[in-house]
């Protein structure tokens, strides 16, 4: 049975009219990359105020792990919402927040004691956590990758990357960020094995403290385990361990960004475990409460404990709502076993791709951990040359034809999947099918 039904041109009538208005208040900046105004949606599909029903491989830039609407999700929003919405949680305390913190001490990778600090977006979880570091320290530097995104705000629009759009015209940015690549294997200069490259990149880290910052004045090294905004970029097994190796040598905490590597989405509950590393610190956001504003920093106990009183918070960071949501999220990922379905996932997803390599030389290269998975268009697989527009037009494509799809990376050449958990086999089916016709279309 179909799961995607087009009864109208898309945008249909009323979408446009929607837009229409959304053009005259709403500052040209928010763009929209679907043309079409949501109704409704459940799970893994999303219907438009025009009657249009479509398959959603975006899952809310990966808030989605659990699916739209979870029956679990909302009740738990309802029932939290009717007993109070808000205190501020250091005026009047409350026990979803302390559960919560409960549930992601036990679930982080270290046998260490650990706290967790709630805030609203995962922007500031990263902000916090450069705080706490700097305060545990006493050291001001932090170093970030290439290829790395990790906010907009002004001192996570220091750490991320990538310029455009993200960074042009909007600096000066916060002082004392520093870069190092991070081992993008496809694009390495010289092509040498996933080995090289990693050994290659430590060694620039490394130099990095010779050449670029003193150790001594470094907090962090902030990294995601998995790139997600730089195009799914998974780094060889050996670097993690390597760079923790590294901080530790030099007394560096190690920051590990998980807002959209975590949750399950790479078939492990963090990404920071199929890696065998344990960080200092763990910002988490996305998928956390199911698109309700809530992100948080899990650490170790002491560094967590560093800041004085009052000096990390804020007025609505673990909103009650939110965090009843975040719990029932955790329920519904062990009731239904989404880490376990992620894997599921992501082989299905992987042996598609990978037929579509086969077919098509725009895809230059498939990659991903888990559900999170990913390929790379280029024009010309010995040159590499990017295939921006075409993958902006596969996507297009894809959208008319009721698939809703994402695109990453440093040149916008990446298509991305962040499918919510709960998809079923027969959706996931029929969307790829759609994709691959279109690919196939284009090349």
């Amino acid at each position: 049975m179909a799961n995607i039904r087009l009864v109208t041109e898309i945008p249909g009538p009323r979408s446009r009219a929607l837009l229409e208005r959304k053009e005259r208040v709403v500052p040209r900046a928010l763009s929209v990359h679907v043309p079409v105004v949501i109704d409704r949606a459940e799970g893994a599909l999303i219907t438009d105020v025009d009657g249009n029903t479509f398959i959603d491989l975006a899952g809310g830039v990966g808030c989605l792990n659990v699916g739209h609407s979870n029956p679990e999700v909302v009740r738990a929003i309802q029932e939290a919402a009717a007993r109070f919405t808000h205190t501020d949680f250091s005026v009047v305390p409350y026990e979803s927040y302390i559960q919560l913190a409960e549930e992601l001490s036990r679930r982080a990778p270290g046998s260490f004691p650990k706290k967790v600090a709630f805030f609203n977006s995962g922007a500031e979880a990263v902000e916090n956590a450069v705080k706490i570091a700097r305060k545990y320290t006493g050291r001001k530097a932090i170093i970030a990758m290439e290829g790395a995104f990790h906010g907009r705000t002004n001192l996570t629009m220091a750490l991320t990357s990538k310029v455009r759009p993200y960074k042009e015209g909007f600096g000066p940015f916060a002082p004392e960020i520093y870069r190092v690549p991070f081992p993008y294997v496809y694009r390495w200069p010289g092509r040498p094995s996933p080995a090289e490259v990693a050994r290659q990149a430590a060694e620039a880290l490394e130099r990095a403290f010779l050449t670029v910052v003193s150790p001594q004045e470094t907090a962090a090294v902030i990294l995601e385990p998995i790139q997600g905004e730089g195009g799914f970029v998974v780094p060889p097994a050996e670097y993690l361990p390597m760079v923790q190796a590294i901080c530790r040598r030099y007394g560096v905490l190690l920051i590990v960004d998980e807002i959209q590597t975590g949750y399950g989405r790479t078939g492990r509950f963090f990404a920071s475990e199929h890696f065998g590393i344990e960080p200092d610190l763990i910002t988490v956001g996305k998928s956390i409460a199911a698109g309700m504003p809530l992100s948080g920093v899990i650490g170790r106990a002491e560094i967590m404990d560093s800041p004085e009183d009052s000096t990390i918070g804020g007025t609505y960071p673990g909103n009650p709502v939110a965090c009843a949501a975040a719990l029932a999220v955790l329920r519904e990922m062990d009731r239904l076993g989404l880490v376990e379905r992620a894997r599921v996932i992501g082989d299905r997803i992987r042996q598609r791709f990978e037929a579509m390599a086969a077919r098509s030389p725009l895809v230059g290269e498939v990659r991903g951990l888990g559900a999170m998975m990913a390929m790379e268009l280029v024009r010309d697989r010995e040159t590499r040359e990017p295939a921006t527009e075409e993958t902006a037009e596969l996507l297009r494509r894809c959208i008319r034809r009721g698939v809703i799809a994402l695109r990453a990376g440093i040149y916008g050449n990446v298509v991305r999947i962040l499918a919510p958990l709960v998809i079923t086999d027969d959706q996931l089916d029929e969307a790829l099918t759609v994709m691959e016709e279109e690919l196939l279309a284009l090349s």
